[in-house]
């Protein structure tokens, strides 16, 4: 079987959308891997997928993006627009209408207060919050009444599906985190690992970095759902065990993003007990650069802020140089096939927002090194460039993945052909992207050069993603670590450009200005090295019905729906 073939359109899949199952839990247990483990259910004190996707299962947003970007309700009536007077005709706030007769799993009424808690929560000063870019440009939140809450903007908003909606921004009981405000939120153990949820699935045990066992909500709001009584949602080990357990064994019924190379997952895929899944979205495989000092010299605020800038990356010559030394066509080869495909943006897609850069698609050795000559940055007697003492010597890190080591291994090639030493560092997924404000191993604190991932956004509007980039937003001690600016890149012609854009309503204007910033963190400044733009690519049991990929929201966003066929 071809990658290739694996390519399922999404609005082909949505229409396929299986009828709901007749009685709660009737279909027994299902079983899911991510290979890399849920360290929190709590998508406010994390940033990684796998805890905002696992968390999904449990707390869920007002609305959702559905496989084609287009916005649905789920706790709310209707999504509010201009027309039905949802948004006000100025664009200064949103007015979200809660459906009536929802609870929460512990049986108490959902209603706006809990609402307003949740944009309370992420927004206090000394919460760190990591979702804090889906609420840029809130000046207030309103209860006007148990079912009603209204958001108000201090400028006029456009876009105003910030809050409450996607799996990044779900509503958490006001109840059950009302002593987890500001620094107490990373404190609040119980709250954070045990969620009270509206969603299909309760929390019955949550092992950090290893298993949640869950079982089906008693009060979830369709009587019929979940078709499953309980999951076992199984965390760790590595993308090819993943793929095994569903494709060859058949342990697992559904497996997350399986970066694997084209010809191992065709190999999996003959094993006959699964079927992979694919679509493009904006997943995008970068390398950052640490525009900070990483030196264990300094400090952790110092080391945390553009204080003490890179002693060598702060140069764009040295960050543009590695990216010429690149060969991207060949990544995509190796690593993805048909499910990757090489890319300059940081933003891909959907296809208006994705700018006409193309001009790190052709790997430059000769110009790299020329670049580096003229800057200034001389190669010594080990064959590693320097200037004024400093050594262009690089600790490259990611998690611990084949595909990621095999990226790894090459960049390191390509860049020793420009005179860059380079240390290569894996780490575990689930610590790399756990956000432990204790631990110095996650993306967040960046104690490295550079360093490679993937993320994405929700919907099919970038501008959220580009406001994590805002000066101040930086992951830093008084924030717990939290934040999204992971490289420090700090602009403030950048600012001025998000600024602009959260109050432009015309779309070619926003297609405009969205290009514009992709291009000042990517070709303009070389802050962001895109290097893939990667399908999502999961697997599922051929026993199991209901599932439709979903690239704009959480993977998991319809198990409500999914249950076991013959």
């Amino acid at each position: 079987m071809k990658a290739k073939t694996l390519m399922l359109g999404a609005a082909a899949a949505f229409a396929m959308a299986p009828a709901a199952m007749a009685e709660r839990g009737s279909d027994g247990h299902v079983n899911i891997i991510y290979w890399q483990a849920p360290s929190i259910l709590n998508p406010y004190l994390s940033s990684g997928t796998k805890d905002i996707e696992s968390a999904s299962l449990v707390i869920e947003p007002l609305g959702r993006y559905d496989p084609n970007g287009a916005l649905v309700p789920y706790l709310a009536e209707e999504i509010p627009t201009v027309a039905n007077g949802g948004v006000s005709e100025d664009l200064k706030s949103i007015t979200w209408k809660i459906k009536s007769g929802l609870v929460w799993s512990d049986g108490t009424p959902v209603t706006a207060t809990d609402a307003k808690f949740t944009a309370d929560y992420c927004m206090h000063p000394e919460g760190g919050c990591a979702q804090l870019a889906k609420f840029e440009g809130v000046e207030s939140v309103e209860v006007i009444d148990d079912l009603t809450v209204k958001v108000n903007f201090s400028e006029a908003k456009p876009n105003p599906y910030g809050p409450f909606m996607g799996g990044q921004s779900p509503i958490i009981q006001a109840a059950q985190f009302a002593d987890c405000l500001g620094a107490k939120a990373p404190e609040c153990t119980d709250a954070n690992f045990n969620p009270i949820g509206t969603g299909p699935f309760v929390v019955d045990e949550f092992k950090t970095n290893d298993v949640i066992s869950l079982s089906a909500n008693p009060n979830y709001r369709d009587a019929a759902k979940p078709a499953f009584a309980t999951v076992t949602f199984k965390g760790g080990g590595d993308a090819t065990a993943a793929g095994r357990a569903v494709l060859e064994t058949g342990e697992f019924d559904y497996a997350w993003n399986l970066q694997l190379a084209p010809d191992v997952l065709a190999k999996m895929a003959e094993g006959g007990k699964g079927t992979p899944i694919a679509a493009f979205g904006s997943l995008v495989e970068r390398l950052e650069m640490n525009m900070t000092n990483p030196s264990p010299d300094l400090d952790a605020d110092t080391r945390a802020t553009v204080a003490a800038p890179h002693p060598f990356l702060s140069d764009i010559n040295v960050r543009k140089a590695l990216s010429m030394a690149i060969d991207r066509n060949l990544l995509v080869e190796i690593g993805y096939g048909q499910a990757g495909r090489p890319t300059c943006n940081l933003v891909p897609g959907p296809a208006v927002y994705a700018s006409d850069n193309t001009d790190c698609l052709t790997q430059d050795i000769a110009g790299a090194n020329a670049l580096l000559d003229e800057a200034g940055w001389v190669k010594g007697a080990d064959g590693v460039r320097a200037k004024d003492g400093v050594r262009i010597s690089i600790l490259y890190q990611t998690s611990t993945n084949a595909v990621r080591q095999d990226f790894q291994a090459l960049i390191k090639q390509w860049w020793s052909e420009i005179g860059v030493e380079t240390e290569l560092r894996n780490l575990n997924a689930s610590v790399f992207f756990g956000g432990d404000p204790g631990s110095p191993d996650t993306f967040q604190k960046f104690y490295a050069d550079v360093e490679m991932y993937a993320n994405n956004f929700d919907g099919t509007d970038p501008q959220a993603y580009l406001s994590m980039y805002r000066c101040g937003n930086e992951p830093k001690p008084s924030s717990q670590w939290q934040g999204e600016n992971i490289n420090r890149f700090c602009d403030p012609a950048y600012d001025a450009l998000i600024d602009e854009l959260g109050q432009t309503s015309d779309l070619e204007k926003r297609y405009e200005l969205s290009k514009k910033m992709n291009d000042m963190l990517t070709k303009d400044s070389f802050t962001i090295l895109p290097l893939v733009d990667r399908g999502r690519v999961s697997a599922h049991a051929n026993s199991l019905g209901g599932v439709i990929l979903n690239t704009w929201d959480s993977e998991l966003w319809n198990i409500a729906d999914w249950h076991r066929v013959n």
